[in-house]
Parts: C-alpha cells; sequence; structure tokens
C-alpha cells in the first residue's frame, strides 16, 4: 500500500481567497492605526495630567524612598534595642 493519498474534490476558489486575505490585511492596518491613535491619546491625556500636578511624581517618588528609608532605620535601631535589653 501507498503512503501518499490524494485528496480529491478539494478546491479553493482562488478569488474568494484572495479577496478574504486582501481584507484581512486591510482590517489589521486599520486595527493598528486606531490603536495608535489610542496610544497617542492617552500619551497626551497623560502629559497633561502630570504637567497639572503640583508635585512632579519623582520628587513624590523620592519623598516616598526617603520615608522607607527612615522607617527601615527606625525598625533596625528599635529592633537592635530590643535585643540589648532583653541581653541585660
Amino acid at each position: 500500500m501507498a503512503m501518499t493519498q490524494k485528496f480529491s474534490g478539494f478546491q479553493v476558489n482562488r478569488s474568494m481567497l484572495g479577496g478574504g486575505v486582501v481584507l484581512t490585511g486591510l482590517g489589521a492596518v486599520i486595527g493598528l492605526a486606531g490603536t495608535a491613535l489610542v496610544c497617542y491619546s492617552l500619551a497626551s491625556a497623560g502629559r497633561g495630567w502630570v504637567q497639572q500636578m503640583d508635585t512632579p511624581p519623582s520628587e513624590l517618588a523620592a519623598r516616598a524612598i526617603n520615608q522607607a528609608r527612615a522607617a527601615s532605620l527606625a525598625g533596625l535601631e528599635a529592633w537592635k534595642a530590643e535585643g540589648q535589653a532583653s541581653v541585660n
């Protein structure tokens, strides 16, 4: 028995297939253009929002880092003091 088989009766309508490919490509291009517009709109809104803020985000982040450091050092000092108090 031969391992090859012939599929008879399976015929693709090439013009319909080509039309589908073209429409799919156009849909992809339109979708990409829509995505670009949405991204641009969100970026513009974000820039405007940041410019209207009283305190820049970089300063807010620096404050939060300094507060975290201070809290960490305070916790470490309290832990060390507790350890020394229990030894004495």
